[in-house]
């Protein structure tokens, strides 16, 4: 059977993807510039920029080119192809940012969240920091990626309540909080599932497609990476080593996040790690340090026996700190299975892979939107 040829329709559709995204990767082209770049012939392409022109997807800057020879016109996405909204909720409060298109930010802004914040405290807080954002963004907010130190049901995107998680706003449903301020999709995700995405992209994993990544801070948590992509599990909540029983500093056997009641490392009042005190103690006592690795190793000596990554990965604010770094490796060198240990290098990395993704997203719909069919 004679395959079919593609319509004109669809030609067209492919040659205006291929100028918007030629676009989204050098700010400014003529277009010769995009002919070259591309690989298709002068003609199709300004035929394409007429018709994205017209659409309201692309302008001419008004620059010219210079020199000898006809001078050609620069062209650029339109200024109001809207944004995306970014947004981290966390002990520290909500963070949030909005993204254009070439990955620019375009605002930012912080609203304070104290660590014992309820669900409708978080609520208000991502609210003001959405509306502060929203307001002034160019074309609107089409859609967000949110970052939650909490476990975030798969299906739902709600986030969920754990026994002894540190830091608890109940069931907040961001997508419904956001609902009034973006037009498109809200797509959530636990903070620790980013930060490994982060470091696979241009951290300290990059390159290695099976990995695992611990966030020892004032919470516990883990990400698997299989095959180059971070395994959420059925409801989302892979990773969630807090209750993964480990040696406990008299040698018997309990659930890593007691280990840290038992050596009086934990904030008044509270489940979290005291980081402060936990440093402390590491940089006076080796023994401490010791207590902890054994227990951190018990954990993830598990984690090696199921997913058997090829690179363990440190991050949060303890985990990064050499001593933990280095007595955590020779825990695991001790084991059957030794992996290579590493520590993270990504800076706000559950940000950063957010934004990412968000860019990523918006430059998607941006595409869609030029199709006939707007899928």
């Amino acid at each position: 059977m004679t395959p079919a040829k593609p319509s004109l329709e669809m030609l067209r559709a492919l040659t205006e993807e291929n100028v918007l995204r030629a676009l989204m990767a050098d700010r400014r082209l003529t277009r010769a510039e995009i002919a070259a770049g591309t690989g298709i012939s002068k003609p199709t392409i300004s035929d394409a920029v007429q018709r994205l022109a017209a659409s309201g997807l692309v302008v001419d800057t008004g620059e010219r080119t210079t020199g000898r020879g006809r001078s050609g016109s620069y062209y650029a996405l339109a200024p109001q192809l809207g944004t995306a909204l970014v947004a981290s909720i966390s002990p520290r409060g909500v963070s949030a940012e909005t993204v254009d298109a070439l990955g620019d930010t375009v605002g930012r802004t912080h609203v304070g969240l104290g660590r014992n914040a309820g669900e409708h405290q978080a609520a208000r807080a991502l609210t003001e920091a959405a509306a502060r954002l929203t307001q002034a963004g160019a074309g609107g907010a089409r859609l967000a990626v949110v970052s939650a130190a909490d476990p975030v049901d798969r299906a739902t995107g709600r986030l969920v309540r754990l026994p002894d998680a540190p830091f608890l706003v109940g069931a907040l449903d961001p997508a419904a909080v956001l609902a009034p301020h973006v037009t498109g999709p809200v797509l959530v995700d636990n903070d620790v599932n980013w930060a490994a995405r982060a470091e696979h992209e241009a951290g300290c994993a990059a390159g290695v497609d099976d990995f695992v990544y611990v966030h020892l801070g004032e919470g516990l948590g883990c990400a698997v990476a299989t095959d180059g992509a971070v395994r959420r599990g059925h409801r989302g909540l892979a990773g969630e080593i807090a209750h993964v029983c480990t040696t406990g500093p008299d040698g018997t056997a309990m659930p890593l996040t007691e280990v840290f009641a038992a050596l009086g490392l934990r904030r008044a009042d509270s489940t979290a790690v005291d980081v402060d005190a936990l440093e402390a103690a590491v940089s006076a006592d080796g023994r401490t340090a010791e207590m902890l690795a054994r227990a951190v190793a018990g954990v993830l000596s598990a984690a090696v026996a199921l997913a058997d990554p090829a690179l363990i990965v440190l991050g949060g604010e303890w985990g990064r700190l050499p001593r933990m770094r280095t007595a955590i490796d020779r825990q695991l060198a001790h084991g059957p299975r030794p992996v290579r240990v590493a520590a993270a290098t990504v800076g706000s990395p559950e940000l950063t892979a957010a934004r990412g993704r968000a860019v990523a997203e918006l430059r998607e719909l941006i595409v869609r939107s030029a199709r006939p069919d707007g899928r």
